[in-house]
């Protein structure tokens, strides 16, 4: 018998939703305290403007770019304390069992990624009116592959109008620089630089549309990291400094081969025609010989993700692959569940296939309602692999590939489908409300 869901027996009992705790006195100090002391030589500076007199409740809106995030924004609203948007992944780690429950009475709110829950809005409404909190959030949803802030879905501007509180802005600078995603374990000798900014006064939120504050958040929130390090003649020395690389830029741009990228040191090169870059210090790529195509390492990024759109929309693009699955049903720590499939088209959306415990399951993800989706290239609580993490309102599921460096386009492909349904949709009710304007303008 085929289920949308995993047999897991009575082995394994489902998340039980928690109203978000108010976190006590001595957790914000505590919470500081430990960051301070595990991360502050790697913080050279948190820089506040326009802060004068603002006081909780709040809302710090912050961009993504490594673990280093969570302890810049504890140090910079101390000693207010907090409420904070936690993914289920977030809460696993050491130590295991106390994890979820020091998370827990400090004020978090465990949250599956890209899903919809109607009852996150009131989570968030109770850190800011009820416990009189700052609320913190990641509107990114995820770390940034290449050092530029991700999409911010357009539902932002509408929960900021919700919550009715000020918004302030907090940017981080040089986290991904000194651990980009593709290679966070291997470290560079740089510190972050954070710049905190109230963005919106109360009256702003009022007095504004949603659209209207979504692209405020958007605009004070965008980072380009390799154009901050250039512009501030950031030099990184290390010879591994481009090792990981052919995760991101998984497509080369002399051959078009897709998925046969690789890297050594400072170098990136194409196994399939042989051309080769070099990563200098300054963070730019030269070919070796020939022309560089991409000296901006997000312009090849967004190069391949435009690819990935133009693949979607001549309807070419279809992705399946075999995996190993790994689920996460409660914060007891994941359960292996064996081999897989993988699969996603715009029919059929997100699929995951498999078989545990003597049923068949099949779980999907609808294109239309799935913006985006989360992806790892080295997952550092399982099987430190490169993964898909696929999330429903009761579990998640996250499929280690077989198939090289093709987590970033499912990634693109996801985003990309997705808008054109919503584009297709816009534009069907723009042509249905012509229509009626037009029967309407006749029939005076």
């Amino acid at each position: 018998m085929e289920s949308n869901k995993v047999n897991y027996k009575k082995s394994v009992k489902p998340y039980e939703y928690h109203k978000p705790l108010k976190s006590g006195k001595g957790w914000g100090g505590f919470a500081h305290l430990i960051f301070k002391l595990g991360w502050k030589k790697n913080i050279k500076e948190i820089e506040k403007i326009n802060m004068e007199g603002v006081k909780a409740p709040y809302v710090l809106i912050s961009n993504h770019q490594t673990f280093t995030d969570f302890a810049v924004n504890t140090m910079a609203i101390y000693p207010d304390r907090f409420g904070a948007i936690a993914t289920f992944e977030g809460h696993m780690g050491f130590p295991r069992r106390l994890r979820p429950w020091a998370l827990k009475h400090a004020g978090c709110i465990a949250k599956r990624k890209f899903t919809t829950d109607p009852q996150l809005i009131e989570d968030c409404k109770t850190v800011v009116d009820e416990y009189k909190n700052v609320l913190i959030l990641y509107p990114e949803a995820r770390y940034t592959d290449i050092g530029t802030t991700s999409y911010i879905h357009d539902s932002y501007g509408q929960l900021l109008k919700i919550l009715d509180k000020p918004v302030v802005a907090i940017v981080q600078k040089g986290s991904y620089l000194r651990e980009p995603f593709w290679n966070w374990q291997r470290k560079r000798k740089l510190k972050t630089v954070a710049t905190m900014k109230k963005i919106l006064d109360v009256e702003d939120v009022r007095r504004m549309t949603p659209d209207e504050i979504l692209e405020v958040v958007r605009r004070e929130l965008w980072h380009d990291e390799y154009k901050y390090q250039k512009e501030n003649n950031i030099i990184i020395k290390e010879k591994f400094r481009a090792e990981g690389l052919n995760q991101a830029l998984y497509q080369c741009p002399n051959c078009m081969t897709e998925f046969e990228m690789e890297t050594k040191g400072s170098k990136l090169w194409c196994n399939h025609c042989g051309k080769e870059w070099e990563m200098t210090e300054l963070g730019e790529l030269h070919a070796v010989v020939g022309e560089t195509e991409f000296p901006h390492i997000p312009d090849w990024y967004n190069w391949e993700h435009e690819n990935v759109r133009k693949e979607v929309a001549e309807g070419r693009y279809s992705f399946e692959d075999d995996v190993d699955i790994y689920t996460l049903p409660n914060m007891k720590g994941f359960i292996h569940i064996g081999k897989g499939k993988f699969r996603h088209s715009r029919e059929e959306g997100v699929v995951v296939e498999g078989h545990y415990n003597g049923e068949d399951f099949k779980v999907v993800r609808p294109s239309a309602g799935l913006y985006s989706i989360h992806t790892e290239y080295n997952y550092p609580h399982v099987l430190k692999k490169p993964c898909i993490h696929v999330s429903t309102k009761d579990d998640t599921f996250i499929c280690f590939t077989t198939k090289k460096d093709v987590v970033t386009k499912v990634y693109f492909a996801v985003d990309s489908i997705n808008k054109q349904i919503m584009k297709e949709r816009a534009e069907k009710r723009a042509s249905k409300l012509a229509k009626r304007n037009a029967e309407s303008t006749q029939e005076a």
